[in-house]
C-alpha cells in the first residue's frame, strides 16, 4: 500500500500515529514520508496554535507541505490538491509510503478522491465578495442554505470565503450539488484510511487543555511576531482559531480569559464538524485513539500491507 491517509478530529493524535507508523514500516523494511493535510499548518510562523511538529519532533521522517505559505497568502484547496498529489507521486515513485496526515476534511478528500474543482469567474466572484463585505457571511449562508442545505450544513456559517466559493460554483454550473463532494467518490489512487476518534468527553477535556497550553507556550507572542509579516492582511490566516482570539487580546478587544474561552469553544465546534466529515469515509478503519491495544494492532496490520 503506497498511500495511507490518517485523519480525525484535532487532538486525536494523528501526528504521533503517523510517526509510529513510519517506525513500524521501517522495521518491516519500508520507508514512509508524511504529507501535511492541515490547512493552517501550510503557513510559515503559525506553529503553536496549529500544533505543528518541530523539526526535532519529526523523528527524522520527511514532512512535506508545511510552511509553504506566507500569512498574507490565501490557502486554496485546488492549489493544495495539485501540490499534494505531486508530492505523493514523487514519494511513491521512490518506493516509499506516503502518509497523508491531517484534519482538514476537504483537503484530505481533494487528494484521495478523484474530485475536479469547477472553474471560477472573476465577475461572479467579485459580486459575491462585495455582498459579503456589505452584508457579512450570515446573509450569504442563509442563501446557500435555501439553495443547497446539504452543502450549507458542511460550511461554517462564519467562513465567508467558503460560502462565496460554494455560491459561485452553484451559479456557474447551475447545479447545487456541484459545490460539494460526490456521495460516492471515485478514488484518485488506491489507499487506506485510518480514522482516529476519541470519546467526546475525553476529547473535550484534551482540547480545552490544549488551548491553555497554547497560551502558556506563547501563542500571543507568536501572533505578535506575525504582525510585521502581515497576518492582519491575510484572508485565511488571521481568522484561524486561536490566532483571531490572540489578535483580539493583543489589540485589547478581548481579555485573556475571554480569548482562551472563545478559542476553546470554537475548537470544540470545529472538532464536531471534523467528526461529522470523517464519518463519511465508509471504508475507513476507525480506531479509538485512547485504546493503546487497538492502536498497536492497527500499526502492526498497516506495516504488513503490500
Amino acid at each position: 500500500m503506497s498511500l495511507i491517509a490518517i485523519v480525525g478530529a484535532t487532538g486525536t493524535g494523528k501526528s504521533d500515529f503517523a510517526l509510529d507508523l513510519a517506525t513500524a514500516l521501517e522495521r518491516a523494511g519500508r520507508t514512509a514520508e508524511v504529507v501535511n493535510a492541515d490547512a493552517m499548518q501550510l503557513y510559515r510562523g503559525m506553529d503553536i496554535g496549529t500544533a505543528k511538529l518541530s523539526l526535532a519532533e519529526r523523528r527524522g521522517v520527511p514532512h512535506y507541505l508545511l510552511d509553504v505559505l506566507d500569512v498574507t497568502e490565501d490557502a486554496s484547496v485546488a492549489t493544495y490538491q495539485s501540490a499534494a498529489r505531486d508530492v505523493i507521486d514523487d514519494i511513491v515513485a521512490r518506493g516509499a509510503v506516503a502518509l497523508l496526515v491531517g484534519g482538514s476534511g476537504l483537503y484530505v478528500s481533494s487528494v484521495i478522491h478523484d474530485f475536479r474543482f469547477p472553474g471560477t469567474d472573476p465577475e461572479v466572484r467579485a459580486r459575491l465578495e462585495s455582498e459579503l463585505a456589505e452584508h457579512g457571511p450570515g446573509l450569504l449562508h442563509a442563501r446557500l442554505r435555501r439553495i443547497d442545505a446539504v452543502t450549507a450544513a458542511s460550511v461554517d456559517a462564519q467562513n465567508g470565503r467558503r460560502i462565496v466559493r460554494a455560491l459561485e460554483v452553484i451559479e456557474l454550473t447551475g447545479e447545487p450539488k456541484a459545490a460539494r463532494l460526490p456521495d460516492d467518490p471515485v478514488p484518485w489512487r488506491e489507499h487506506r484510511i485510518v480514522h482516529l476518534h476519541s470519546e467526546r468527553a475525553h476529547l473535550v477535556e484534551r482540547l480545552d487543555a490544549r488551548v491553555l497550553e497554547m497560551w502558556r507556550r506563547g501563542l500571543v507572542d507568536e501572533v505578535r511576531s506575525l504582525l510585521p509579516r502581515g497576518i492582519e492582511r491575510g484572508v485565511t490566516a488571521r481568522k484561524a482559531i486561536g490566532y483571531a482570539q490572540a489578535l483580539g487580546e493583543l489589540h485589547g478587544r478581548m481579555s485573556r480569559a475571554d480569548a482562551i474561552a472563545e478559542t476553546q469553544q470554537l475548537t470544540r465546534t470545529y472538532a464536531r464538524r471534523q467528526v461529522g466529515w470523517f464519518k463519511r469515509y465508509r471504508d475507513a478503519v476507525a480506531i479509538d485513539a485512547d485504546d493503546a491495544a487497538a492502536r498497536a494492532a492497527e500499526l502492526a496490520r498497516l506495516a504488513t500491507l503490500d
